[in-house]
């Protein structure tokens, strides 16, 4: 698929696209070579609809009778998301969740290996964690060129996000992931995720008060991700 024929895909459909793709592999993984919408609408957790409706943007409308090839698709939608190739990450906050997140590898797994992590905490920089080690964030430029990053992660307190994140605009990055909870102020054209980990255990702690409030007969509770799609 050429630029010129890209779709535009809304962002809703685009968050369910990897949830698709963690599906389809482990179909794979059991030998599935076919499935239907409602099967994998049912795995999903969204209706049958909107499945179909998210695979059309991919140019995949599955066979009447037959459904969707497992490799195929995953093909589809692996080329969709840039996942034909690997985009190397550096992180900014060598904290305990930044060097979590760099020793994790199933980020590589999934095709983004944590190729660098930084800080300014000069008691931080030179230590070792997993098998990198902390680099000065005033380097980050270099560190970005040499290592051809393309995605920042940033790991670092509330107070100093907007100075990790201008570090990163400043080396070229134009993909950020924000675990702090606060706001950023970037360009239009950075693109930025944030995953603001006390929300999502706000959004969780409303669920359990449903559910002493009706004595445990809860709704059915919506499975969402960091990004609110379901």
């Amino acid at each position: 698929m050429t630029q010129l024929q890209r779709r535009k895909i809304p962002d809703a459909a685009i968050a369910r696209l990897p949830i698709y793709l963690q599906i389809l592999n482990n179909l794979a993984a059991t030998n599935v070579l076919r499935f239907s919408s409602d099967e994998l609408a049912a795995l999903a957790g969204v209706n049958a609809a909107k499945v179909r409706k998210d695979l059309s943007y991919l140019g995949s409308y599955g066979t009447r009778g037959v459904g969707y090839e497992v490799t195929y698709l995953t093909h589809q939608i692996k080329r969709e998301l840039g996942l034909m190739r690997e985009w190397n990450v550096v992180v900014v906050g060598a904290g305990n969740l930044g060097c979590a997140f760099a020793k994790f590898d199933g980020f590589l797994s999934r095709g983004f290996p944590v190729v660098a992590i930084v800080d300014n905490d000069p008691k931080k920089i030179g230590r070792t964690t997993s098998s990198l080690t902390v680099g000065d964030v005033n380097d980050l430029k270099d560190i970005v060129r040499d290592e051809k990053i393309s995605i920042g992660v940033i790991t670092t307190s509330s107070a100093a996000a907007q100075a990790a994140a201008d570090s990163l605009l400043e080396a070229g990055i134009t993909s950020i992931l924000n675990f702090a909870p606060v706001v950023l102020s970037t360009p239009s054209s950075v693109s930025v995720r944030n995953v603001d980990l006390g929300v999502e255990l706000q959004i969780l702690s409303y669920f359990e008060q449903m559910r002493l409030e009706t004595g445990g007969k809860s709704e059915n509770a919506p499975q969402l991700n960091a990004a609110g799609a379901r």
